[in-house]
């Protein structure tokens, strides 16, 4: 459908690419990868002829829409949710313009039996027919389907643009374009501002896609589940593979350790055959023995290794100050904004060396909460306390956006180094890939991805036992993402995080906060395990009430049609349905006990802690086989 040829583009005084080319075809999903700089939002814009090439072309097939979700945009902030979302389809609404045009002329006209009356007709009929296969008559009922699947409430559908963040504007505009559902989707890191719900329903949205897709996506777990081919742009050249990001990768490497070992063997060869002609080239007889060998590798055809940009970050955090037993804790906290109740009489206690995942819907307070946390919000009611000798360390979710454009890089750090820090400054910038003539650079050249490691950068300054981390990995690659996962694996104090991203929690964090009505539930399990249990939950809950809807259309048929060993097992299988829903609820009973019994725990006394932690994963394990118990036991019913 589009075709890219030959492509160059020269930007920034190099070259981003060098005659590249590939084809976007129909049900391809493609994720487009690269490291920070590597130029894959200028791929899209090229793409989309927002940006001229220095050479080559792109092409698309007659009658092939594009839409494109760019990292940032300017917004309608005037018009109402579902006013904005309603202009998106263009098409339907020239439509309707149209049929209110005729209907009204077919009811002022009376001359029926004329031609200019019976053309009218036609094309009433005509544009029904189109209205209906362009989704007209289903149109509000996707776009409501499509503002709550991203996350938005329905009273939120009436409320202006401007009442809304940043992020949440852009999940308007992702919402207009997949309700226009172009034939071919380029979307530039679209789970950058979603909650993990919301990304989940976005996963099934784009699997089950009828156009292609491309993606720029920093989130492994994401491009995995859907992406089926792999575009890597590395140092100007263009690697295009059959396989999802997982697969490609190990693919990548594999092709590399055979390039590198081919290129060894040959390099071994030919000063081998070097050492031959050499030695026989003054030999009268043995003279075009050496000729030959040297004909033999001039015709060699050299091994080549492809070009990589390896370089990383490589950084890791300042051992963690000596502090109290406990982080911070919360007594009967409640926090209010004239709109809304974010907490009410919220009990918690973080302790020291907790490793905690803040997880909640987007809206339901966890920036706020950091904030409490970090004393950039107050409360209204009861008690917050930080612990004994708390140094916090935080990175804000727009921690990237508050940095000075107009400084470089090296005054952005060298500004708030004090002490001994003060002479480690390039040291530190070079860590985090910022060395050399780079160090001068004005902050506001950089990408999204420089920037973010920049605002990292500044948490390595002094050191810290308590690490609040709102939305740290937004922009960085998957290399870098990797480096912070393995520099906070080996951080030895507190560390909360907020993250949609599930791959680079995994193994992280080994508690889940979880805000939900105004209260924080505390899970004593990885994300994960956290995860795969809530939606496990999801699901079975609604097969729950399939199952029952199913029941009672089928009651009167069922008791005709059963012979007595059927109804017999029907019986014996409802029967355990219930006693195995009982005892699950028994079990979900004991464990919120031990998590309260937890969440106050002194891990000091280890072998008391260590006992009780098993029983609880005994619970835990109990509860999962009960519950899958339950769903063979629901599934025989169906």
């Amino acid at each position: 459908m589009v075709s890219v040829n030959n492509l160059s583009v020269f930007l920034g005084g190099k070259d981003l690419f060098d005659n590249v080319s590939f084809m976007i075809d129909k049900k391809d999903r493609i994720g487009l990868v690269g490291k920070n700089g590597a130029g894959k939002s200028t791929m899209l814009k090229a793409i989309m002829g927002l940006l001229p090439p220095s050479g080559g072309t792109v092409s698309s097939q007659k009658g092939v829409a594009i839409g494109y979700l760019p990292q940032e945009m300017k917004h309608n902030n005037n018009a109402r949710i579902i006013d904005e979302v309603e202009s998106a389809n263009s098409k339907i609404t020239t439509i309707e313009t149209r049929l209110e045009e005729i209907n009204h002329l077919l009811q002022t006209r009376t001359d029926y039996e004329s031609d200019s009356y019976m053309q009218l007709i036609e094309e009433l009929n005509d544009l029904n027919e189109q209205f209906s296969l362009q989704g007209g008559f289903n149109v509000r009922e996707n776009i409501e389907k499509f503002l709550l699947g991203l996350g938005f409430n329905s009273p939120d559908f009436e409320r202006k643009m401007s009442e809304f963040s940043g992020g949440w504007k852009m999940r308007v505009e992702l919402c207009k374009i997949l309700l226009e559902q172009p034939d071919v989707l380029l979307l530039d890191e679209p789970t950058n501002h979603l909650d993990i719900e919301s990304i989940q329903w976005l996963e099934d949205f784009l699997k089950n896609y009828n156009g292609a897709i491309v993606l720029i996506s920093h989130d492994r777990a994401f491009l995995d589940f859907v992406t089926n081919r792999t575009i890597e742009i590395n140092a100007g050249k263009i690697y295009d593979y059959k396989f999802s990001y997982s697969k490609y990768k190990i693919v990548r490497e594999e092709e590399l350790t055979i390039q590198k070992a081919a290129a060894k063997n040959q390099e071994k060869y030919i000063k081998e055959t070097e050492e031959l002609i050499n030695k026989f080239r003054a030999k009268k007889n043995k003279a075009a023995f050496a000729q030959s060998l040297i004909k033999k590798l001039d015709k060699l055809e050299l091994v080549e290794v492809d070009q990589v940009d390896s370089g990383g970050l490589n950084f890791r955090f300042q051992p963690a100050p000596r502090s109290g037993k406990f982080a911070a804790k919360f007594e009967g906290l409640t926090k209010k904004f004239p709109e809304k109740t974010i907490l009410n009489k919220a009990d918690l206690m973080i302790n020291a060396q907790d490793r905690i995942s803040l997880i909640g819907k987007n809206g339901v307070g966890k920036t706020t909460i950091i904030k409490l946390l970090v004393g950039d919000e107050t409360h209204q009611e009861g008690e917050l306390e930080l612990g004994h000798n708390i140094s916090v360390g935080y990175f804000a979710q727009d921690e990237a956006e508050k940095l000075d454009g107009n400084k470089t890089i090296f005054e952005t750090i060298d500004d708030i180094a004090v002490g001994d820090m003060r002479t480690k400054v390039r040291n530190i910038l070079g860590s985090f890939l910022f060395s050399g003539e780079d160090q001068d650079k004005k902050v506001k050249v950089l990408s999204g991805g420089e920037k973010t490691r920049l605002a990292l950068c500044k948490l390595l300054l002094e050191p810290h036992n308590f690490l609040v981390l709102d939305e740290p990995t937004n922009h960085l690659d998957i290399a870098s993402k990797n480096v912070l996962k393995e520099a906070l694996m080996k951080f030895d104090g507190t560390l909360l995080v907020v993250s949609h991203d599930r791959d680079f929690l995994d193994m992280l964090t080994n508690r889940v906060f979880e805000i939900n009505n105004q209260q924080i539930s505390v899970h004593h399990e990885d994300v994960v395990s956290f995860l795969k249990r809530k939606k496990k939950e999801s699901i079975a809950l609604f097969e729950h009430k399939e199952k029952e809807k199913k029941e009672e259309e089928s009651k009167p048929k069922a008791d005709n049609s059963l012979n007595y060993e059927e109804q017999k097992k029907l019986k014996k299988l409802e029967n355990k349905v219930q006693k195995l829903e009982k005892e699950i609820e028994k079990l979900e009973s004991k464990i919120k006990e031990y998590d309260v019994t937890m969440a106050a725990l002194d891990y000091s006394d280890e072998s008391k802690a260590n006992k009780i932690i098993e029983e609880y994963k005994t619970l835990k394990n109990s509860l999962e086989k009960k519950e899958g118990e339950w769903e063979q036991a629901v599934e025989e019913l169906s």
